[in-house]
């Protein structure tokens, strides 16, 4: 049996504490109902945006159990701490305080945004690590949303596919591509698990939908860099479309996906109509700054 943590009541209270002073709004959740018979943050909802279980949590709380650096990391995430409190949660756990470093900054590629000024008739995307979104073209927003409507922690494919109405519509089986996509990332998660930002969307998302928590629990992962698209747009109609995805010669984890048809055929044309109604100014968002550690 392991060793009781040290000052594992303190910690468990100080969890509690801090729990108890935020509200789902401070933390980008639905507040649901209108009142609410616990003050605060419920124990599922931090376990969510932890990704941890609740159990874990609950034995956390009451100093039944040592808390590890990586959950120690998300749990300041998911409480929102800021550097005092952190340093002051890693004492009571007995582990030394991790240096702070300024989250790094995705920032679309100049070769790749050049590319997208280019491709006028194709739908194309900058996409970093977790699917964020850094770049796109006006095909893109012509296809998909309006994404300079989203702050750029919510730019995300992933929450987007779940939350934009506009996305949600435009899938003809939307239970196929959102559960592909979260495979996709469960597939991704594997390369940074500690993430800190990664666990703020998963977390995000597993409160929000329960779709979302059910396939992400069954851990099927997915490596899709080619594939088919099927799409109904409200405009132009139904789309098949080859979609591409060209990783960044440099790394870094970026990649350019690039949404064709077939010349010659209905889906082609369609684009082309796509391509004449999307003409009216439409900003080309280049190179919005996306933090990898920050919402």
């Amino acid at each position: 049996m392991s060793a009781d943590p040290p000052h594992g009541g303190q910690l468990g209270q100080f969890l509690k504490a801090r729990r108890a002073e935020l509200a789902p709004d401070d933390v980008g959740l639905p507040s649901g109902e209108s009142h609410r018979r616990v003050s605060g943050l419920r124990r599922e909802e931090v376990a969510q945006l932890a990704s941890i279980s609740v159990d874990y949590l609950s034995r956390l709380e009451r100093g039944r159990v040592p808390a590890s650096t990586t959950v120690l990391t998300t749990l300041a995430q998911a409480l929102r701490l800021d550097d005092d409190q952190r340093a002051y949660m890693y004492q009571l756990a007995g582990k030394p305080a991790a240096a702070r470093r300024p989250p790094p900054v995705q920032k679309a590629r100049p070769a790749m945004k050049r590319l997208l000024a280019q491709l006028t008739e194709t739908p194309a995307l900058v996409i970093g690590k977790r699917f964020d979104i850094l770049a796109w073209n006006p095909m893109a927003a012509a296809l998909y949303t309006d994404f300079a409507a989203y702050e750029p922690r919510h730019r995300n494919y992933l929450y987007l596919l779940f939350n934009d109405p506009a996305m949600r519509a435009l899938q003809p089986d939307w239970n196929y591509a959102a559960s592909t996509s979260t495979a996709s990332l469960r597939m991704e998660a594997a390369n940074d698990p500690d993430d800190p930002r990664l666990a703020q969307l998963v977390g995000e998302l597993s409160l929000q939908h329960d779709e979302f928590r059910t396939w992400w629990a069954a851990h099927k992962v997915n490596r899709t860099t080619a594939g088919r698209k099927h799409y109904n747009h409200p405009v132009v109609g139904e789309l098949t479309l080859d979609c591409d995805m060209w990783d960044s010669p440099e790394g870094g984890g970026q990649r350019l996906m690039v949404l064709t048809a077939e010349p010659g055929t209905p889906s082609h044309e369609r684009l082309r109509i796509l391509a004449s109604w999307a003409a009216t100014p439409h900003a080309l968002v280049s190179d919005p700054e996306v933090r990898s550690g920050t919402g």
